[in-house]
């Protein structure tokens, strides 16, 4: 009987202690026409992965002009990544937040700071309540603005739209395309 009960009441109590993800990204921009641009190249750029494993993360959408304007460039995948990981900050950052900065601006990690592929600093944003409800968001030379927020979970994932894509040099700069390579090579060369 013992055994039984151990069988049964075991599983249902690790399934209760197993913390499960509570968002997907693409789900929840899915509602925003305006933003299928941007949620469709965090798919194909398999950022939405990465953003859907991450907890207390904030993204920056820009609406589709502003992805026509980055995609009419003929960025290869890589390079869509650097640019799209700059818009994803690893800190919680909803409206009430936004406007209530400690001492009026925060400098945050992004994704691409995380990466590695960021030289020196330059992966980080510096976030600015301007005040009269204007919040800047600046990455290097480049300035947005935020316009609204379009989604939140609290305390995991916050979704805003800002005015214009953050850009820098580095993130935008050619990465190399990987080459593909079949299982049978990678074994072989490593005996």
């Amino acid at each position: 009987m013992r055994q039984v009960i151990t069988s049964y009441i075991l599983p249902i109590l690790l399934l209760l202690a197993v913390q499960t993800h509570s968002h997907n990204v693409t789900l929840l921009l899915a509602n925003h026409p305006s933003l299928s641009s941007f949620n469709h190249f965090l798919t194909q750029t398999h950022l939405a992965e990465e953003i859907n494993r991450r907890n207390t993360i904030t993204v920056c959408a820009v609406d589709n002009g502003a992805m026509y304007d980055l995609t009419s460039k003929s960025y290869t995948i890589s390079t869509l990544k650097n640019i799209l990981s700059l818009h994803v900050l690893l800190d919680y950052f909803d409206a009430q937040k936004l406007h209530k900065l400690p001492d009026g601006s925060a400098l945050t990690t992004t994704l691409f700071q995380a990466t590695g592929a960021a030289p020196e600093n330059t992966g980080f944003v510096k976030i600015t309540n301007m005040r009269g409800g204007n919040v800047r968001f600046d990455s290097g030379d480049i300035s947005s603005s935020y316009v609204k927020s379009i989604e939140a979970v609290p305390y995991d994932i916050s979704i805003i739209q800002i005015s214009s894509l953050l850009l820098l040099d580095t993130a935008s700069a050619p990465t190399p395309v990987p080459t593909e390579k079949s299982f049978t090579e990678i074994m072989s060369a490593h005996g």
